[in-house]
């Protein structure tokens, strides 16, 4: 697992420094030093899990049961490790600027594969394996989930530039992710398994939007751009689509994803589920504004002469609109393959008393 991972990391490093923006080399630095930050954190966790363990293999590992202090000695590398790929708060600082100086192919990588290994190993390892001490830090966890959506709201709208735009908007939305894996019951896990889809196809399409646009004109700044439906009709109606998509219309995945998080955090906490619905409406104003400045505005000068979709970039972006759509109205079709496996993963939370923090210190 851990040599496939860092494998994923390299490709992803040459992408950013040859093929990136201006300050390419700064960003593609940035994003390694976190990476290899982060998977030092992860082969710490993997080796003290062998070490308790006595084997690597992940089937027999997900069987062991672990010492109070042992799974809270583990839990706390596995999951900064994992977070710095997600990312969560405090620790998402490499992500606007590898956003930002990426191209179109990157920043689908990074939105649609990479960031979901985060949320895959947090599933995996740490609510699989370490169950009493996931719980101990749900409270924790959750707490910075919504801080995160609401932070990568704020912070989006501030910005200037599309892709770093863009980028915060997806700090908002792994939150909605983590707030949901560490839910620890079905219709949360679920939620976020559900999203980490939605959200790889919606963001990752929004990004390739931008990076289409950019191509076009080299301009990154969002008031540059306006009147895209009367020049590129083919293209406002496909970003209309994933727009509406991200702010979770009914009728799309995201929405679907939400409200499944939402109906699980419900279960334990109304001030959370309160909270993340006001990052809700903040997502909506950020997002409505940035398509009405750049669809709905005047046409400005670097838009009046640009072509519309190509045959080529048809093919590459409607399928993912069919996907998101569809998902959307027969959501069956990624719930039912994921229920049972999410039933195993939680049977054991309901009656789980959690761990105390100060476990650690105590002998097993």
């Amino acid at each position: 697992f851990l040599l496939f991972w860092e494998a994923a990391m390299i490709p992803m490093y040459f992408v950013i420094a040859f093929w990136g923006g201006p300050k390419r080399v700064h960003a593609a630095i940035k994003f390694l030093l976190f990476s290899v930050g982060g998977s030092l954190l992860l082969s710490l966790g993997i080796e003290a899990l062998h070490h308790f363990g006595h084997t690597f293999y992940l089937p027999d590992l997900m069987q062991m049961k672990y010492a109070p202090n042992v799974q809270l000695l583990i839990f706390v590398p596995l999951f900064l490790g994992f977070a710095i790929k997600v990312p969560m708060l405090p620790i998402h600082g490499w992500i606007a600027d590898a956003h930002g100086e990426a191209p179109a192919v990157g920043h689908v990588i990074l939105s649609g594969l990479l960031l979901k290994m985060g949320a895959y190993g947090l599933i995996r390892f740490c609510v699989s394996m370490l169950p009493e001490a996931s719980a101990s830090f749900a409270p924790l966890i959750q707490g910075l989930s919504v801080l995160a959506i609401l932070y990568g709201g704020i912070v989006a709208m501030a910005q200037s530039a599309i892709k770093r735009f863009i980028a915060y908007s997806s700090v908002a939305h792994m939150g909605f992710i983590t707030l949901g894996i560490f839910g620890l019951n079905q219709q949360s896990i679920q939620g976020a398994v559900f999203q980490m889809v939605s959200h790889g196809m919606t963001l990752g399409t929004l990004f390739l939007a931008a990076g289409m646009l950019y191509d076009r004109t080299h301009n990154p700044i969002i008031r540059a751009y306006g009147g895209l439906q009367q020049v590129m009709p083919r293209f406002a109606a496909l970003l209309t689509i994933f727009v509406m998509a991200s702010i979770g219309l009914p009728g799309t995945g995201s929405f679907i994803g939400e409200f499944m998080i939402l109906v699980g955090t419900s279960h334990h906490s109304y001030l959370l589920v309160l909270l993340a619905l006001i990052g809700i409406v903040v997502g909506a104003v950020y997002m409505l504004w940035m398509f009405q400045r750049m669809v709905l505005g005047p046409v400005t000068p670097y838009v009046s002469t640009l072509p519309d979709l190509t045959r080529r970039e048809m093919v590459a972006v409607i399928p993912m609109a069919v996907v998101v759509l569809a998902i959307g109205i027969y959501p069956n079709i990624l719930l039912d393959p994921i229920q049972a496996s999410v039933a195993t993963l939680v049977q054991n939370f309901a009656q789980m008393q959690p761990l105390r923090i100060g476990a650690v210190f105590t002998a097993p």
